[in-house]
Parts: C-alpha cells; structure tokens; sequence
C-alpha cells in the first residue's frame, strides 16, 4: 500500500486566502461528520487517512448493473425489478448521465457562493417517476446471511450519500423526491458448488431521505476549514486513536 499511498500530500489543500472555489467530494462530508481532526489534517495539511483496498467485485457488480439499467434507459422502459417492485418508473434519460457517474471528474456538482466551495459527488443512477421527480439510486454489494437491510448503525453513511446526491440535485434546480432507492445484491454463498459463478439476490430498498441537515454542515465544514486550530481528536475514530496510541509509545521510548 505504501508505493501508492501519499502521506504528505502537496496538492489539493484548502487556502482559505484564495479566492478559487474549492472542491469538497461527498465522502470528504462523511469524513468531517465522522471525525473534523481527520477531515482537517486531509484538506487543510494534506495528512489523509490511508486509503482502504478496491473492492473489485463490488465494482463489476456496479458496471453490470448499470449497463443493465442503460439498456432499459435507452429504451425508457422499465428495468424487470422496478416492474417486481410494483414502481412506476424508469432510468432518467439524460446527456449527462455519464458526467455525473465519474468521479474523477468530478460528478454532479453545486458552488454554495456563501462559502465558495464545489459540492459534488458521482451517482450510480437516477430514475423518474411519471410526475417527472427524480429518484436517486445506489448500488450495493455484499454477501451476508439472511435479508440485506439498512439497519446497521454503520450504514448511516449510505443514508447521508443518498441524501447529500439529493440535495445537489435539487440545488441544481431539478425536482427530487425524498424517496431513494438503494439497489442491493446479496452473493448468495449457500449454493452446493461455486460452479465458477456467484449468483446474487437483488433487492430494491426505499429510503426516505431528509437532506435538511447537509447546508448546516457545509457551513461547519467551512469554519473548520477556514480556522487555524486543528480539531481535538474523536474519541470515536480509530485513526486518532492509534496516532495518539503510537505517539504515547514513541515518547516513551525517546525518555
């Protein structure tokens, strides 16, 4: 991990005497909620946390998905399991479909003026209702015994995702209902033999998202930016714990 793994980053650091707008990804969110010293030492002193490994598999079941619903989108039918479902709808047809899927450059955005910084974020897909409200849409995948569900206190930030896409759509002026969906595929590890296939259960979850609280935090995340002090440490967050765990020891040893 080390060869790609950059532990003092030179670029992409928030100068709060520019006048540039800065870009703020929808994780770089996730991060500040879950720990503002960990999200500070990223875009303010280019001190990120090291990266976590691909999820290969996650991935191809992404793109397969999403060919299967572009098929349908080019159609503007509806895909089998919305039909399963019961839902009136079908994938949102739109040029910039594939802009706001990458990430790298940079999704689906809005420039808040009030603290020049660029929210964005890449989406796996939108559908549309009959009244032409659009639905957000995620893709998971995992493979666990029993139903898959959103109950886990660790899926909170899939519920934040789904409702951050949510208020970037509307801030670009489209009409959005609360009401997401989270496609989820579940590996079905159950099976007698592996045969040289993993077949999968695909479930559609709704989720009714509440982005009130997204604008609040964007200011948070500006005063954090904008100030000279590094945050305290999280008591919640395991990146802190082990700086500090590490840092106990070496003072110790250097006695």
């Amino acid at each position: 991990m080390s060869k790609f793994y950059n532990a003092k980053r030179k670029k992409n650091l928030y100068d709060p005497e520019s006048e540039i707008p800065f870009k703020i990804s929808r994780s770089k969110i996730d991060l500040f909620l879950n720990c503002p010293r960990c999200f500070y030492l990223d875009r303010r002193l280019g001190v990120g946390q090291p990266p976590g490994y691909p999820f290969s598999l996650n991935s191809a079941v992404d793109k397969l998905l999403k060919k299967e619903f572009d098929s349908h989108r080019a159609k503007e039918t509806a895909h089998p399991l919305m039909k399963k479902y019961g839902l009136d709808l079908v994938p949102y047809p739109n040029e910039k479909m594939e802009e706001w899927r990458d990430a790298l450059g940079g999704g689906v955005q809005y420039h808040d003026k009030e603290t020049n910084l660029i929210i964005t974020g890449a989406i796996d897909d939108v559908w549309v209702n009959p009244k032409k409200e659009l639905h957000i849409v995620d893709y998971k995948a995992t493979s666990k015994d029993g139903e898959v569900n959103l109950d886990s206190d660790w899926q909170i930030g899939y519920k934040r995702q789904m409702e951050v896409y949510q208020w970037i759509f509307r801030k670009n002026d489209f009409k959005v209902s609360d009401t997401g969906y989270f496609v989820y595929c579940n590996g079905d590890a159950d099976k007698e033999a592996f045969d040289a296939k993993l077949e999968f259960d695909v479930k559609i979850i709704p989720y009714e998202g509440d982005d009130v609280w997204v604008s609040e935090t964007i200011k948070d995340l500006h005063r954090c930016l904008i100030s000279d002090e590094i945050p305290k440490a999280s008591s919640e967050c395991d990146f802190c714990a082990y700086r500090q765990a590490a840092s106990d020891v070496e003072e110790k040893l250097l006695v």
